[in-house]
């Protein structure tokens, strides 16, 4: 079983402060069983964050940071027919624009309700057709576009620009010209659309942009090479501090009490700890008696290998 954990850590001081007041016993029984082996990622300016480099290893993913196809994987999770195209995640979004910057909010704030985000999807689609673009619409948040200026394009993740200033990341490829081109001309024609309107009315935030992330062809990936909990990610990204550790709590008390039991049953576990820099993998590997005594006494505290990613 290998277990990846993504938003494990976080950067903010507070978000520290956190993770050293925290008791997560489980975690620190497997920190003291298995062996740190592979580390991905480098800093928190990296396209792609480090869960998603951390995937692809584990998937055998060829690709690029920034362009790792998560667009035509889940696609075709959606029922799409991919086919050889090169596909890109279009998010429809809120930008929020403030004295010093633009912030992209989290798409999940806007609970976009289906026939809100079809209408919004058939607005912009002539946009993208007329420029030579295949548009798809898969869910509220996720519609997709082929194009082969696609397939090796770098985006940075959707997870690395929310609630951050947007012009950081937005793409500077010479290939990306065109969706640059494409953001502004969104913005200018749902500025005045009904929809907006109608939710600003109501007190919702309006889609005035969208996001693109996650571009290439599609390659296949085991499903069953690694299960991912994501139960940190809206704590952390909302910066709700009190409800992130309710979920490590959850997370100690369940999937890696399971993942412990499995390790001293001398099952091959794995697991994977993700930050906003660096994605740090362990594994069980071959010790003697000594040496898993030792590392009962000598193991690094949760807080120590947490606040390192």
């Amino acid at each position: 079983m290998h277990l990846l954990i993504p938003f494990a850590s976080a950067l903010s001081e507070a978000g520290a402060h956190t993770l050293r007041d925290l008791e997560l016993p489980r975690l620190a029984r497997l920190l003291a069983m298995l062996t740190p082996t592979q580390r991905l990622g480098t800093d928190e300016y990296g396209l792609s964050v480090p869960h998603e480099s951390a995937l692809a290893a584990a998937w055998g993913w060829q690709g690029a940071e920034g362009a790792l196809p998560f667009a035509a994987r889940a696609a075709r999770a959606d029922g799409i027919e991919v086919l050889d195209l090169a596909w890109g995640l279009l998010t429809p979004s809120h930008w929020h624009v403030g004295r010093e910057h633009i912030t992209l909010v989290d798409p999940d704030a806007l609970d976009l309700a289906e026939d809100e985000s079809r209408a919004l999807f058939e607005a912009v689609r002539e946009l993208f057709e007329s420029e030579g673009f295949a548009l798809a619409w898969g869910a509220p948040l996720r519609w997709y576009a082929a194009h082969e200026s696609l397939a090796a394009l770098p985006c940075a993740s959707l997870d690395r620009v929310i609630g951050r200033n947007v012009d950081l990341w937005l793409p500077k490829h010479p290939q990306a010209r065109l969706i640059r081109r494409l953001q502004n001309e969104v913005q200018m024609l749902l500025y005045p659309h009904a929809l907006t309107e109608a939710r600003e009315a109501r007190g919702a935030l309006p889609v005035n942009s969208f996001w693109l992330s996650g571009c290439g062809r599609f390659q296949p990936s085991a499903d069953d090479a690694v299960t991912v909990d994501a139960s940190l990610r809206r704590p952390l990204l909302g910066e709700d501090w009190a409800a992130w550790a309710e979920a490590w709590r959850a997370l100690d008390a369940g999937p890696l009490a399971a993942l412990a039991q499995r390790a001293d049953r001398g099952e091959p576990v794995q697991l994977t700890l993700c930050g906003d820099r660096h994605a740090q993998r362990f594994e069980a590997a071959p010790r003697s008696l000594w040496q898993r005594v030792a590392g009962r006494w000598s193991a690094p505290s949760p807080a120590a290998v947490l606040e390192a990613l």
